[in-house]
């Protein structure tokens, strides 16, 4: 496979940057799931020790990435108590 795309970019030069910026996003995308993945530590990976990570968050915990008119201090508990 890429021997046939190395013979179309050999004959139409005009594909290089396509595949350029094809390669780009597709590394964009991988390492942006990778980040997701890892991301902010609102959820937990550990199964074993925190098998409900959800439950120990506060409820005003600001969680979201920008939250314009919410204030999280006088918020209201929903949940189970602890």
């Amino acid at each position: 496979m890429i021997k046939t795309a190395l013979q179309h970019v050999k004959k139409h030069p005009g594909l290089i940057p396509q595949f350029f910026f094809t390669t780009l996003g597709l590394t964009g995308a991988f390492l942006y799931l990778i980040r997701l993945a890892r991301g902010p530590h609102v959820t937990f990976w550990d199964k074993k020790n925190n098998p409900e990570p959800w439950n120990k968050l506060d409820p005003t915990y600001q969680y979201k990435f920008v939250a314009i008119n919410t204030d999280y201090k006088n918020l209201k508990k929903e949940g189970p108590d602890f």
